[in-house]
């Protein structure tokens, strides 16, 4: 098929293609509607939300197929018609989207969020002597999925506790903390926070904040 001519697919067809090696599946429905119930390692970028999604989508790899799919296929539609004509060489989408998918009787996953982290439980796990990073991020954010290998290799090089929040569930810790972006990582030293950046972080960047 052409780069960037319009594919759309059945369930069943979208299904079997996002199975195959390097797909990219992104949900470009609302966060609110995404932790309803969304189909297995989706990424989130909210097409409602123009600067969120160019931020999200800018860590796709353009020359990789992208499989797009929201609530009906409206958003959808827009979403990949705008990804064509920005050098996004191959973007599928599912006719019908979650509506469709869901009456070919296909699952969703993430549909019960789990209680959130208590703001006591937060201060605890980072009033400890020595360095503890603090990941605000999400499995299904483009930004955050690319930094997890720099985070765990940084964590298990300078031996440091890591405390994980749930950037889709755990809202009071986020609004207590001041992070509102995806990912938000934070420096603590005995207790007391010493650095903290947004979005990508180099290596060098993680070392150098510990100095």
């Amino acid at each position: 098929m052409a780069g960037n001519a319009q594919q759309t697919v059945s369930a069943g067809e979208f299904e079997k293609g996002m199975q195959q090696p390097g797909v990219q599946l992104l949900d470009v429905r609302t966060a609110k509607e995404f932790n309803t119930g969304h189909l297995p390692d989706a990424l989130q970028a909210d097409f409602t939300k123009k600067e969120e999604f160019f931020s999200r989508i800018s860590h796709l790899d353009k020359s990789r197929p992208v499989y797009i799919y929201c609530l009906s296929g409206g958003r959808s539609t827009a979403a990949a018609k705008w990804m064509r004509s920005n050098g996004y060489k191959n973007v599928v989408e599912m006719e019908g989207g979650v509506m469709a998918w869901k009456k070919a009787g296909k699952g969703l996953t993430g549909e019960a969020a789990g209680p959130q982290m208590t703001i006591a439980a937060y201060a605890s796990a980072v009033s400890v002597k020595g360095w503890v990073l603090v990941d605000v991020g999400a499995t299904w954010c483009p930004p955050c999925r690319k930094m997890e290998p720099v985070v765990a290799k940084f964590v298990k090089d300078r031996q440091l506790k890591r405390v994980n929040v749930d950037g889709g569930n755990d809202t009071d810790v986020m609004k207590t903390i001041s992070a509102e972006t995806l990912p938000t990582f934070v420096l603590y030293k005995d207790g007391k926070e010493v650095w903290r950046k947004e979005g990508i972080v180099a290596m060098e960047e993680f070392v150098a904040a510990m100095k």
